[in-house]
């Protein structure tokens, strides 16, 4: 019995000793990631205010869909003053930015890494399985990061930073304020979008049906105008831009469950 607990604690340190070497592979990726983000300083940057800019692509891209349908449609020029309150902030931001965005590229190899840590204990066809489900995860991800950048954050962006109770005051938007709401929207997204993925275990292990969400179709419709109303601002057209990709996902997870539940 002694030698047997002896071996477990052995194993057990084996695995410890495993995990930590894949702790110190991903920082240190993710350490020169972030490092080579930091040196590029101007493309990064370009990027990440580019959603802050009146002719920002989304804005062309839905004028020239309004003039397709016959429609002469145009957003009003804006300006939007950027400041940094701190002496130190604008430093600190880019430091923090730049391990944001780090952890952001080196999440393939996260999973890569999680993947070689949890396969040892896999058979070959939950080995498949789990590639599957983890690359669909970072895709619907991706999807979910891009939906912000390119819709969500730019439209929340414009409203809430011209929006105006009095002519007497104007808005100067701190640049820790703009970061923050960019990082906190993107991750919403990023989890949001985990909608199928959701669907798809809560249907593997019995919870949910592929009838139960099909009956409750129009309800779910309310609650997902509910939730887009919410982490939107109050504007009919950003509330449509992410209902549709929403609720589109909901209908994706109808067959999920309906392709992994049990067939009779």
């Amino acid at each position: 019995m002694n030698e047997q607990n002896e071996n477990e604690m052995l194993t057990f340190g084996g695995h410890l000793e495993v995990f930590r070497q894949m702790l110190f592979r991903i920082l240190g990726v993710a350490s020169l990631i972030a490092v080579v983000i930091f040196c590029f300083k101007e493309f990064t940057w370009e990027i990440l205010m580019a959603p802050s800019e009146w002719n920002f692509c989304t804005y062309r891209w839905l004028e020239s869909v309004m003039q397709t349908i016959g429609i002469d449609f145009h957003f009003k020029e804006f300006h939007v003053e950027m400041i940094a309150t701190d002496l130190s902030s604008q430093f600190m931001t880019h430091i923090t930015t730049a391990v944001y965005l780090g952890l952001l590229g080196t999440s393939p190899y996260i999973l890569y890494e999680l993947f070689r840590f949890i396969s040892p204990a896999l058979y070959e066809n939950e080995r498949r399985y789990s590639v599957q489900v983890a690359g669909i995860i970072y895709v619907l991800f991706l999807l979910g990061v891009l939906m912000s950048y390119f819709v969500l954050f730019p439209i929340s962006f414009r409203f809430l930073g011209t929006y105006s109770v009095s002519a007497k005051v104007v808005s100067n938007i701190t640049l820790d304020s703009y970061i923050s709401t960019f990082v906190s929207l993107t991750l919403v997204m990023g989890v949001v979008f985990q909608l199928p993925v959701i669907a798809f275990f809560l249907g593997k292990l019995g919870i949910v049906t592929s009838d139960l969400l099909a009956r409750y179709r129009k309800h779910s419709f309310i609650v997902i105008m509910l939730v887009a109303a919410i982490i939107t601002p109050p504007d009919l057209m950003t509330l449509i831009l992410v209902t549709i990709p929403l609720y589109l996902l909901y209908e994706v997870s109808i067959r999920v469950v309906k392709w992994v539940e049990p067939k009779d």
